[in-house]
């Protein structure tokens, strides 16, 4: 090199940020080594069996190579995703679906899309952390509109949405059931979204990702059921969290617009193509059990009580039971949630015990907002469940920088 040359990495890189899920993985391996049972609820890694006939499916490859597949996807997966959105009652062409490298690569291809760098989107925060990392790779800013825990993470009113409509925005991203959140979006407020979108041109991107997940007798309503908006809605999908296959990574992107499908195989070209074994196992999704989904369902409604009724004990926290996903966000009476997932992992223990969790702060595009907020994954069998929150609510006992309950109003 030159001399007075200096090597520089683009603006990209500079803003792209950490994952807050992951941020603190060197202090959990660190207790682990040091010889205490780490809880991991901080990654919403399901630890329930993936469907046995999937795992036949992928022992059953046979072929002397695993070749590249179509772009687009292999015809016999995209039937296969037909037969399971036919089930929900979304009649769907071939055409309409286009698989991806996971639930990531759907979000990314899907913003990379429909805007141009610099191009808003709208966001209701707390919001799925990687949503940040995504808008950073492609150049679109997330226009934050804040959700309140007191409120359950619900919408606010139509105004306030509508107030942060300008003449940049391309879409609205929503998750529902909702990660971090666990919140699930009632037919009104997808209504509000609708009418929103239709009378400013604007697209509706919806992560279902969790959409089997809603508990209490609650339905999911599809964004793909919206009328008069067939060509503004985008969905974004995976069978990640579904069947228990996050490393299969397999996703898909579901649009009824011909022009964005066809940007969609573009795209797909240049990175050639979706992962050939996971699809080639998920070929077997429709052969799953009746029983499996409802089973599954069942089990993590159970998970979320044990979590919602150890936290709604604890003096000055702010925690309301989660509608769907298998996620629980709480406000704690604590100084900083950062410094008291640290503390947990750092230097607390019970009983050789200690937790992950993640702090939401990472979830926002406000500066300032979740500090003093966690998300807790549910994702581990109930006795480890019931053990892990006791370590927390002992935790927060411990923890020097707890806030009174009278302090906190």
């Amino acid at each position: 090199m030159m001399p007075g040359h200096r090597l520089t990495l683009s603006k990209r890189a500079a803003s792209m940020p950490a994952s807050p899920i992951r941020r603190l993985a060197p202090l959990a391996e660190a207790a682990r080594k040091a010889g205490r049972t780490v809880y991991a609820l901080n990654i919403g890694q399901p630890d329930i069996a993936t469907p046995q006939v999937i795992l036949d499916r992928l022992r059953a490859y046979h072929d002397g190579c695993v070749p590249y597949g179509p772009s687009q996807g292999l015809p016999e997966f995209i039937e296969a995703l037909r037969t399971y959105y036919s089930g929900l009652g979304l009649a769907l062409d071939a055409g309409q679906i286009f698989v991806t490298t996971g639930g990531s690569e759907a979000i990314q291809f899907a913003l990379g899309a429909i805007c141009d760098p610099g191009d808003q989107v709208i966001v209701f925060e707390p919001f799925y952390t990687n949503y940040n990392g995504f808008a950073a790779m492609t150049g679109v800013v997330p226009v934050p509109v804040p959700a309140r825990a007191e409120d359950g993470y619900h919408l606010p009113g139509r105004k306030e949405i509508e107030a942060k409509v300008g003449p940049r925005t391309r879409a609205i991203l929503i998750c529902s059931p909702g990660n971090p959140t666990g919140t699930v979006y009632t037919d009104a407020e997808i209504e509000t979204l609708a009418a929103i979108c239709r009378e400013r041109g604007l697209y509706l991107i919806a992560d279902e990702v969790y959409r089997e997940f809603v508990y209490d007798g609650r339905k999911h309503r599809s964004v793909l059921t919206l009328p008069g908006l067939e060509q503004q809605v985008v969905v974004v999908d995976s069978v990640s969290k579904r069947y228990s296959l996050c490393g299969a990574r397999v996703g898909n992107i579901v649009s009824r617009n011909r022009a964005l499908m066809d940007a969609l195989l573009r795209f797909g070209q240049a990175r050639l193509c979706p992962p050939t074994l996971g699809q080639f196992a998920c070929t077997a999704l429709t052969e799953v059990p009746a029983g499996y989904i409802p089973g599954v369902i069942a089990e993590y409604q159970r998970r979320r009580d044990v979590v919602h009724e150890a936290l709604a004990g604890v003096p000055g926290m702010v925690a309301r039971k989660p509608e769907g996903a298998f996620y629980s966000c709480a406000r704690l009476p604590v100084d900083d949630a950062n410094a008291f997932a640290e503390f947990m992992l750092r230097d607390f223990q019970l009983d050789g015990e200690t937790v992950a969790v993640a702090p939401l702060d990472g979830f926002y595009a406000t500066p300032g907002l979740g500090k003093d907020e966690v998300r807790i994954a549910y994702v581990i069998e109930e006795p480890k469940l019931r053990r892990a929150m006791r370590v927390i609510i002992a935790a927060l006992a411990a923890y020097p920088g707890r806030v009174p309950a009278a302090a906190r109003g």
